[in-house]
């Protein structure tokens, strides 16, 4: 009898099987959820919609309640993602999750993809103008070429 040996991890070997976008409250970051969630439908993947804690170290220095507040945020972006697929669950079947991570927009979704073992990623272009200088997390993402992006406008 011979030993069955696991297969190695492989991306993008029979389609996609997860899938993760970033929501931050961004109109845009919503356009890319919608997106992802329909890539992942079609393809029967897993959605993994993913929030990225920002770390205000200078709001904490002063007192801020930097972890409620962004705790808070994620609360209203799940309940905001379950009301979506509340409404769509009779027309859609959708396999999704929600993850928290903490740190910058980039590292966070960096983390997450490879953690996640994503097989893509879907951003929201950036609404802010100060990213066209220094670069933008999807431009970033790209640039680390790990997972294909695609950046939703």
């Amino acid at each position: 009898m011979v030993d069955k040996v696991p297969a190695p991890f492989e991306r993008g070997t029979d389609g996609p099987k997860v899938i993760v976008t970033g929501v931050d409250g961004s109109e845009s970051s919503w356009r890319a959820a919608a997106y992802a969630a329909g890539l992942a439908r079609r393809q029967k993947a897993l959605l993994a919609i993913v929030y990225v804690q920002p770390v205000l170290a200078t709001g904490a220095a002063f007192g801020a309640p930097v972890a409620e507040t962004t705790a808070e945020i994620a609360e209203q972006l799940i309940a905001e993602i379950r009301r979506a697929v509340k409404q769509l669950e009779d027309v859609f079947h959708l396999r999704w999750e929600f993850h928290t991570f903490r740190g910058d927009p980039f590292n966070g979704l960096a983390k997450a993809a490879d953690e996640l073992k994503a097989d893509a990623v879907v951003v929201g272009a950036s609404e802010q103008a100060g990213h066209r200088i220094i670069g933008s997390v999807a431009i970033r993402l790209v640039k680390v070429g790990r997972w294909p992006v695609t950046v939703v406008p």
